[in-house]
Formats: structure tokens, sequence, C-alpha cells
């Protein structure tokens, strides 16, 4: 039973321990939550700088901002048109490049693949065509060439009566 004693001491001591270190804890914490608070605050509240306002307190002056000195426009402008001088100068101008493309350029490129087999078709069938014609006009002609044959003759008959 002495065990039962000793066990029970050791853990009143564990729990004096611990309330010790809860309050440090506590303590310390209190003392980070203002310190963060305060750090915090500082961080939302916007800091002044000052343009044009000249202020009279010494812990302004140093916020306000230094008065803007005047660029040297002279020497601005010498460097631009310096720039802007070409030595070379373009005698002869193509009028193709500068001249803005049609808005279905892209379209007949894309096309022209196809336009030229649709081409080549279209001449066959012509040539198809006009064959046909051809031989239509053979026949007729030869129709034609008898039925002057014969009227040839029947004038020479007609004649020789």
């Amino acid at each position: 039973m002495a065990t039962v004693g000793k066990l029970n001491e050791e853990a009143l001591k564990r729990k004096e321990r611990l309330k010790a270190l809860r309050q440090k804890h506590a303590n310390t914490n209190e003392d980070d939550e203002d310190v963060a608070e305060e750090q915090i605050e500082k961080e939302r509240l916007p800091k002044p700088i000052f343009r044009s306002y000249k202020p009279e307190s010494e812990e302004l002056k140093d916020k306000s901002k230094p008065a803007a000195k005047p660029l040297e426009v002279r020497q601005k402008i010498k460097d631009d048109i310096e720039a802007g001088q070409t030595e070379h100068s373009v005698t002869e101008v193509d009028l193709t490049n500068l001249a803005p493309r049609k808005p279905d350029w892209d379209l007949k490129r894309d096309v022209s693949k196809k336009l030229e087999k649709l081409e080549r078709r279209t001449q066959r069938a012509i040539a198809e065509l006009i064959r046909e014609r051809l031989k239509a006009s053979q026949e007729d002609f030869a129709s034609l060439v008898t039925a002057g044959g014969a009227i040839s003759r029947t004038e020479a008959q007609g004649d020789e009566d």
C-alpha cells in the first residue's frame, strides 16, 4: 500500500506542474495577443504620405514626400529626334506590301486546291461536249452533203430537160 500513497503524491505533483505551465502559457499568450493586436492595428492603419502639404510637427515632417525636380526636357527631345532620324532613305516602295489584303484571301488560299481539281473536270466536260457536238454536226454535215448532192442532181436534170 505504500506504493499507492506514492503514486497519489506523484499525481498531485504532476497536476501542480501542469497548472503552473497553463498559467505561464496563458500569461505569455495574453502578452503575445496584446502585441499581435497592436501590430495588426498598425498594419491596418494607412501611413500618411504628404505630397503637397508641409506638416509643421516634427514627427510628420519625415513622412512628407520630397519635392519633385523637373526633368531636363531639352535633352530628352534631342534624344527622341536623333532616334527618329534614319540614315538611309527608301527610294522604292512596293505597293503590294502596303495594300491591305482582301477579307477573303485566306478562304481563297484554302479552296485553291479543290478549285484546281474542279477546273480540270470542267475542262474535260467541255471537251467532251464539244466532241459530241462535232459528232452530231458531222452526221448533220453528212446529211447536208447528201441533201445538197440530191438538190444539185435535180437541178442538173432540170437544166438538161
